[in-house]
């Protein structure tokens, strides 16, 4: 069960839970929120409630406190603060509050298991506590990009559901928070995740077991504590716990602790070098890089021109003839696709793209085509998202500008291309860019649409295969967005595509 708001212990002792007013489960909150069932009490006091918006029907946290008014202040401010904040690494908030004799706050229901809970059966490889590390920086990067701090990264606010989708909740904007201090709480975490112990003096008070220590009381490495931890991540969580060692920003830890997520399946590399900060001088942008091949911009830039030169007789057949930027069109019958894959002339490598970094983009539909769009990187041209039938018109009827699927890469991230298994030849589609995903609601969608712009050099190979090649060597890019303009008819008569598998090469 999810344990939801469990965090960092409050200084001095728990508050009572005040009997006054205690919901009882079955009792319907601001006309809204029905209680189902009573999950834990936090730390400093609060309940914690599994309950049902039973409006539209979903699933809902509620976390109570006693009493509101001035007391809540706090809560409710980080609960309306991180309400601003779209990420798929933060817990939604969706209200917060205040009746005087309690206030509460109602956030998105994550079905899955903290991390102090699923790493009390034994520590995690390498691998895991990795990818689950770099997905509380991005988190964090976000927060702190509002120019808030989180306050509570621990284990009980990093959330895993049944999908694996990593999740950090329960902020507190209680006048402690700092981003140094989250940073050194990222390291908490990873350090909790590789060894089953939490750094309490390096990333905070917790009810947690103590980390291992030596006799004068300093702490024992991951690689001390426990066999099978690669060199480069046990110096880079000491790094991040050293208070001697200035921290990075949260959103450069997101980019290294990406470039390592990068590639699961490959092992780590010892001789691949820590990243060491220096207090001396703040590192400069995050530009990921392949784990065995540092690149410079030149060698960027001949990768991009290795990949245009194989793409483009591949995909057009040897034509000689530019193609245009505006879109790409596939049609005729099918080929063979293109490889961008890596090798000792060519360093880019497929990026490790997984289901909740991936959504539809609809902002004139009913938002009723938006399921199955992890299907488009689950590695099986078999399956996919396909749009609804639509009449008339092969742009979706007339009645909307196009459909797209969104890629949220993780972190900024060198692209060399970009290559899209349809289900039919016929569809016409562009490659599109931007800074934020302002999340998955019709006006953000729009916004999306608006604010998004074109990048890439489309190519096809005359059937259902399409590509896009020509990026920029010195740009990084995070949210790449493929826009559907025009679909073909299928069997029926009728104008549908499908997107079978999207796959992304950079570094």
């Amino acid at each position: 069960m999810t344990q939801v708001g469990e965090g960092q212990d409050a200084v001095g002792p728990a508050r009572p839970m005040t009997a006054f007013g205690a919901p009882s489960v079955g009792e319907v909150l601001a006309e809204r929120y029905e209680l189902e069932e009573h999950i834990n009490d936090d730390s400093v006091g609060r309940q914690v409630w599994r309950g049902v918006d039973i409006i539209l029907r979903r699933p809902v946290a509620v976390v109570l406190r006693y009493p509101g008014g001035d007391s809540a202040m706090e809560m409710l401010q980080a609960a309306v603060t991180a309400s601003r904040v779209v990420h798929p690494n933060l817990v939604g908030v969706y209200d917060a509050i205040d009746e005087g004799e309690r206030a509460y706050v109602v956030r998105e229901w994550v079905e899955g298991a903290a991390l102090r809970e699923i790493v009390a059966s034994g520590p995690l490889d390498a691998e895991r506590a990795t990818t689950i590390a770099h997905a509380v920086a991005a988190a964090v990067a976000a927060v702190h990009a509002t120019g808030m701090a989180h306050g509570n990264v621990h284990p009980g606010t990093v959330l895993i559901d049944h999908d694996g989708r990593v999740v950090l909740a329960d902020a507190r904007a209680d006048g402690t928070a700092s981003a140094i201090g989250d940073v050194r709480a990222v390291g908490g975490v990873l350090y909790f995740a590789l060894t089953g112990h939490w750094p309490q003096a390096e990333a905070g008070r917790t009810a947690l077991p103590d980390a291992v220590r030596d006799s004068s009381g300093a702490l024992a490495s991951p690689r001390q504590s426990r066999a099978g931890v690669p060199d480069y991540l046990d110096k880079l969580t000491m790094d991040l716990l050293d208070p001697q060692v200035e921290p990075p920003t949260a959103e450069l830890l997101a980019a290294e602790l990406g470039r390592l997520d990068s590639a699961a399946d490959e092992r780590f590399l010892d001789d691949s070098g820590p990243l060491r900060f220096s207090g001396e001088t703040r590192p400069e942008p995050p530009r990921p890089t392949g784990r065995k091949i540092v690149m410079g911009i030149a060698a960027i830039a001949a990768v991009s021109l290795v990949v245009l030169l194989v793409l483009v007789p591949l995909l057009t057949g040897g034509s000689d003839e530019t193609p245009q930027a505006t879109g790409a069109q596939a049609t005729g019958s099918p080929t063979a696709a293109p490889s961008t894959g890596g090798g000792a002339d060519n360093p880019a490598q497929k990026l490790a793209v997984s289901g909740d970094q991936v959504r539809i983009v609809d902002p004139k539909g009913d938002r009723t085509e938006l399921k199955d769009a992890a299907l488009v990187v689950d590695g099986d041209t078999n399956t996919g998202w396909k749009t609804q039938h639509y009449r008339g018109n092969p742009k979706f009827g007339g009645i909307k500008p196009g459909m797209g699927v969104l890629i949220d890469l993780g972190s900024e991230r060198h692209v060399v291309a970009v290559k899209v298994e349809l289900s039919a030849a016929g569809a016409s589609a562009e490659l599109r860019t931007g800074t934020t995903d302002p999340g998955s609601t019709r006006a953000g969608d729009q916004q999306i649409l608006s604010r998004y712009t074109t990048v890439g050099e489309p190519i096809t190979d005359g059937g259902t295969t399409m590509a896009f090649g020509g990026f920029d060597p010195d740009k990084t890019y995070r949210y790449l967005l493929l826009w559907i303009t025009s679909m073909p008819k299928d069997e029926t008569g009728e104008y549908q595509i499908g997107v079978q598998e999207i796959e992304v090469n950079g570094s």
